[in-house]
């Protein structure tokens, strides 16, 4: 009964999400074809699904797509790494829990995308800046999500764990990370999501390629049906990875 009531729930909330785009794209339709909203400022949607079709059709998109995949995965596998071994070290004191923790929350609320002329200074337009700026915003919901869940791992596990001669290792494997790991992929789809919405913003503003600076190329050209189509690609590329990962979460969750 509760399997049912809870797939019923589910049905709703997708039926609910499918409505809300249907209301969207009849008031996009209109707004192009019966108010008068200028075409160059917002393409009629129908063009705009011609012009997908034909990036799909043409595999034009791959190029940029390499660039920016190839860009998330290195930022996301470095922030992951350095995440969660600097949280895994904070965690061990609570000496330095006390001092990390808010340094790093603080860090985290300055918008690091403010410093990419830093980044593009050092690292160049090419995607040596992009992943420098993906990893570093990214690092830090990894690096807290870890602090948080290992810092909070019941003592009464520890200690009993340390009562019965548990090595580093086995105190780590079997006691740490089930308990911590709920948090800590929490911190890493964080992490993912604010690592590709980070490398595709910065695309857009200084870059030499990927799927951002296409859009831009494509809006200063004034070709704003096939940018739309672009952007459209892009919002349904990052619905993919995302839910790719929200999977992954649930089931190292079921794991544990």
């Amino acid at each position: 009964m509760a399997d049912r009531d809870e797939r019923a729930a589910g049905w709703g909330s997708r039926a609910v999400q499918v409505g809300f785009l249907l209301v969207v794209l009849a008031l996009w339709y209109l707004a192009t074809n019966r108010w008068g909203v200028n075409r160059l400022l917002l393409p009629n949607p129908v063009a705009v699904w011609h012009q997908l079709l034909d990036v799909l059709r043409t595999g034009e998109f791959w190029p940029d797509l390499r660039v920016t995949l190839i860009e998330l995965v290195v930022a996301f596998a470095l922030s992951m790494t350095l995440g969660t071994a600097v949280g895994y070290f904070v965690s061990r004191t609570r000496y330095a829990i006390r001092v990390f923790d808010p340094l790093f929350a603080g860090i985290y609320s300055i918008p690091i995308i403010l410093f990419l002329p830093l980044y593009v200074l050092f690292f160049g337009l090419g995607p040596a800046s992009k992943i420098a700026l993906g990893a570093t915003i990214s690092f830090f919901p990894i690096v807290l999500s870890t602090i948080a869940g290992l810092g909070n791992v019941d003592r009464t596990l520890v200690t009993a764990a340390r009562s019965m001669g548990a090595s580093e290792y086995q105190m780590f494997r079997y006691v740490l990370l089930p308990a911590a790991l709920p948090v800590i992929l929490s911190g890493l789809r964080i992490g993912f999501t604010v690592a590709l919405l980070s490398i595709i913003g910065s695309e857009v503003i200084a870059s030499l390629a990927g799927l951002g600076h296409h859009i831009v190329q494509l809006g200063e050209g004034m070709d704003m049906a096939r940018m739309f189509a672009y952007i459209a690609f892009v919002v349904v590329i990052a619905a993919v990875l995302n839910s790719t990962v929200s999977f992954l979460e649930k089931r190292g969750r079921r794991r544990i």
